[in-house]
């Protein structure tokens, strides 16, 4: 048994499933790989050095162990990291996130995307004295109980668990929506009426692979939210500072009364915001009666992390690097798949893209699970052998950063050929 094996042994007598998160499991690999470190595009792994496009699912932009990120932590760390109290960094934090997205007057940081979206919902509820909400298939916003569900049949439902332990009755709350279907939220809203408190969606799907919504589905949530008094929340933590300063929202136009952010504004250390109209937050203790605490809300160390992160972006030049490699990454593998004989699609926004094993287009998560997630997971390991770490799942996006310079890009296109030749040759190995 090697040291790294042992080590995955000893994870699972003390963790469930051997992990602390369930996308780390790696279940088609047979054991999570063991991090070693991490600097620049690169993991140090088990596997031995890596092309990560996973980058922590999205929450580094600038590049694994960023110069900048580091020296900011380690200037907080000299001076303590911890007294509860408030500090002047994160009201520079907070007043760098109003200036760049607008619709967010005040805010609250707390610890996590979960922890932001739950508060948001919550607050939602009490701002407009009302108790359904709508989210949409595909959707994730975390792991507490409003949010984990699924939809049954037709073409708007009222929510079935999809977590032991998540009682009925709460999720009997929330009604499911197909993404992207403006005709289904429009039908959607109208059955619900005045009792909906609020619409919460992810404005770029990043929960269910990569989808980019129709000008018309964005359009219909700011309407039909309006129409009925209801609060239109965009739940940024993946899209927030990463599809540029002003997030989403920015780039269709729209502005929501609630936004949640996370992930990017942490430079890799724990955090979430949600924020919105001044007279909505006002509801948020100790200025009214919407009960937000924590011990670690707005920790020194994740804020000193996301200012400097924050100005590294609001130079322009680390969304020009990512977002070029996005783009020649996904015109790359198409190109690869299609000469080696593979139908694939590729999405790609900025600096997220994904592959998919399957003909047309990607337009709403059914598109999604009717693609070749065997070829994906296939894919995903012949990748690693040749020293490039995608996404673990065709339901998960890549991501690239500023240290994804094209020299990386083109190591990663020739390693990708040969993984789609090496992989046709195990497909028609495998063929009856």
């Amino acid at each position: 048994m090697t040291r790294f094996s042992e080590i995955v042994e000893r994870a699972r007598r003390v963790f469930p499933g051997g992990v602390n998160s369930p996308a780390r499991a790696l279940k088609h690999l047979g054991a999570p790989l063991v991090a070693l470190g991490a600097s620049g595009p690169y993991l140090h792994t088990d596997r031995g050095r890596l092309i990560d496009y996973c980058m922590a699912f999205g929450a580094i932009i600038l590049g694994h162990a960023h110069p900048r990120v580091r020296e900011a932590v380690m200037g907080q760390l000299e001076s303590g990291w911890i007294y509860a109290l408030l500090t002047e960094r994160e009201v520079v934090f907070a007043e760098k996130i109003r200036a760049h997205v607008p619709s967010v007057e005040k805010m609250r940081i707390v610890n996590s995307g979960t922890e932001a979206t739950m508060n948001a919902i919550r607050l939602a509820r009490a701002y407009t004295k009302r108790d359904v909400i709508i989210k949409f298939d595909g959707n994730f916003h975390g792991s507490h109980d409003y949010v984990l569900v699924r939809a049954g049949s037709g073409a708007a439902t009222w929510g079935v668990p999809i977590s032991a332990g998540v009682p009925r009755d709460v999720v009997r709350l929330t009604v499911v929506v197909p993404y992207n279907d403006a005709d289904a939220l429009i039908k959607a809203v109208r059955e619900v009426g005045e009792r909906l408190a609020a619409i919460i969606v992810e404005p770029v799907a990043g929960n269910c692979g990569l989808i980019i919504p129709d000008r018309e589905f964005i359009k219909a949530l700011r309407e039909e939210s309006e129409r009925v008094g209801a609060l239109l929340i965009f739940d940024e933590i993946i899209t927030g500072f990463r599809v540029g300063l002003s997030g989403a929202q920015g780039y269709f136009g729209v502005m929501p009364e609630l936004t949640t952010l996370g992930k990017v504004i942490g430079g890799g250390f724990p955090i979430g915001v949600f924020g919105g109209r001044s007279e909505i937050m006002e509801l948020v203790t100790p200025s009214g009666p919407v009960y937000n605490a924590g011990t670690f809300n707005a920790h020194p160390v994740s804020i000193a992390a996301g200012i400097a992160v924050i100005e590294e972006l609001e130079r322009g030049e680390p969304y020009a690097i990512a977002n070029e490699a996005a783009e020649r990454l996904a015109r790359g593998v198409e190109d690869i798949a299609g000469r080696a004989g593979f139908d694939v699609v590729v999405k790609h926004i900025a600096s997220m893209f994904q592959l998919y094993f399957k003909r047309g287009d990607i337009k709403t998560p059914q598109d999604v699970r009717e693609s070749n997630e065997k070829l994906y997971f296939k894919l995903h390991e012949v990748a690693l052998r040749h020293g490039v770490y995608l996404t673990p799942s065709q339901y998960e996006v890549n991501f690239t950063s500023a240290a994804h310079t094209r020299d990386i890009v083109d190591e990663t296109l020739a390693a990708l050929e040969r993984a789609f030749r090496e992989l046709k040759l195990e497909a028609g190995a495998s063929a009856p």
